[in-house]
């Protein structure tokens, strides 16, 4: 598999030292711009299978230089996450609006926004996603559907096998059990909001039956998250 070149434009240097070091430890090969100009820059030269965008840049702002990319036609499909300090649902909106694929608001930790590039990568470049999701020892297999923790082999049911799937797409994001019924059961069937409850149980048994931490964090009166350090 080609191994995904992510570009990263970012002007805090701190910020982009961080991505670019997880993102080299999942195996991506990573470029760092820091300014917008330095990005389109570095896009128009070599361009990248991904860009990390920040909105507030100097010389370029993120948002002009998500607009200049989807005007030219070399670099109208590459794929846009946005990150920003702004939370606001007006500037997500027109993020999205001038072309970015996902938004992630700062501070963000960092296995999420791993999770949100395989996410964009998978639906729009499935050539270049890797089908193996994984937090701390977990590791799920989309194409065998096989899920291992700590190299050893754990038996799903096909519910919560989904149920593990949806969540390590998302890790350390809360969802409630409305949230997990439309993602996993589907908006068009009705099952009691308590079903959840049996299946997140079932889920956390078969990952803990060779002990280790729970991985799986209830949030009284919030939801669910897959929550393990990784």
């Amino acid at each position: 598999m080609t191994t995904p070149r992510v570009l990263i434009v970012e002007d805090d240097d701190a910020i982009a030292t961080l991505i670019q070091y997880n993102l080299e430890k999942e195996g991506y090969e990573v470029a760092i711009a820091g300014d917008g100009e330095e990005g389109l820059v570095q896009a128009d030269e070599r361009l990248p299978d991904l860009i990390v965008l920040d909105w507030m840049l100097p010389k370029v702002s993120g948002i002009e230089v998500c607009r200049r990319l989807r005007g030219r036609a070399e670099s109208r499909n590459v794929p846009i996450i946005m990150l920003t300090a702004r939370g606001e649902e007006s500037d997500r909106v027109r993020g999205l609006d001038v072309g970015a694929d996902d938004y992630l608001t700062k501070p963000f930790s960092v296995p999420e926004l791993n999770a949100r590039i395989r996410a964009v990568l998978r639906r729009i470049r499935p050539g270049l996603a890797d089908d193996r999701l994984s937090h701390g020892d977990i590791v799920v297999d989309r194409v065998s559907h096989r899920v291992k923790r700590a190299g050893k082999e754990v038996h799903l049911g096909p519910t919560e096998y989904r149920l593990l799937d949806h969540l390590i797409q998302h890790p350390g994001r809360v969802f409630s059990r409305e949230q997990l019924l439309d993602a996993v059961w589907g908006s068009d069937v009705y099952v009691e909001a308590r079903t959840v409850d049996v299946h997140v149980g079932r889920l956390r048994k078969a990952l803990m039956q060779e002990a280790g931490p729970d991985p799986i964090r209830t949030v009284r009166s919030a939801g669910y998250s897959l929550d393990l350090e990784a």
